[in-house]
């Protein structure tokens, strides 16, 4: 099968063919646990996770009554729900000495090498527009308040129009070193898995508050880089998700 390149892909990436030393194995000190905040930058706090009150519902429940959903009710979300939602798919329960973080959604290897980009459409007591949950701190920082930057996020995600339409439209990036200084090549097959479990967690929580979404993997690789500012190759948009309130 000619430019078969996913088999290739799969073959290159067993262990059999991992015979260069990592970069940890090397001595080589490991990447931020994070993407620093540009400077002077001001971080925007969200609700602490224990004060954020959100409704009980049964984990059977929530599977099932789980299913993509492409239209929503005009309703905003609340900041606190928006945090409950970072919190669910990418929330810090501990730092440790290493350092490392121990989070809210499981990690090859502990690395958690993805960052949340949100583009709030209808979030109280935020601006539209583009933002980057700041993980370490439970807080937002602001990346493009441009009029623009909710049109050029549907346009870069093949102009599916729930994107906009959403309160909140969530973009994961993958920050290859991160998780490539333990595993080499076989880290890229690590980013996916782990995007794959961060969304599911997103869909879960959605459940609980009234709220459903649509994963996305069809995107322009290029535009939503763009958009997130990636260089696509260090930094890549590696999945999205539209969310709102059910009709």
């Amino acid at each position: 099968m000619p430019n078969a390149i996913g088999p290739e892909f799969m073959r290159l990436t067993q262990y059999a063919h991992l015979t260069t030393p990592s970069a940890q194995d090397q001595g080589v000190p490991q990447p931020p646990l994070e993407l620093p905040c540009p400077p002077g930058a001001e971080l925007i706090a969200l609700p602490a996770p224990k004060e954020i009150e959100s409704p009980t519902i049964d984990l059977r429940a929530a599977i099932e009554q789980r299913r993509s959903l492409r239209k929503y009710a005009e309703t905003p979300l609340t900041l606190a729900e928006l945090a409950f939602l970072l919190w669910c798919t990418q929330g810090v329960k501990r730092v440790t000495e290493r350092p490392t973080t121990f989070r809210t959604v499981p990690s090859a290897g502990a690395r958690h090498a993805l960052e949340t980009f949100v583009l709030a459409n209808r979030v109280v007591g935020l601006a539209p527009g583009l933002y980057r949950y700041v993980a370490l701190n439970h807080a937002l920082v602001a990346v493009d308040l441009s009029a623009d930057v909710a049109g050029r996020t549907v346009h870069a995600c093949n102009d599916q129009a729930m994107v906009g339409q959403a309160a909140a439209s969530f973009v994961w990036v993958a920050v290859v070193e991160r998780m490539r200084w333990r595993y080499c090549e076989r880290a890229y097959r690590y980013l996916h898995l782990d995007a794959g479990h961060v969304c599911q967690n997103l869909l879960l929580a959605a459940e609980a508050i009234g709220c459903g979404g649509c994963p996305i993997a069809a995107y322009d690789d290029d535009l939503l880089n763009r958009v997130v500012g990636a260089d696509g190759e260090e930094l890549f948009a590696i999945y999205a998700a539209s969310l709102g309130k059910k009709r």
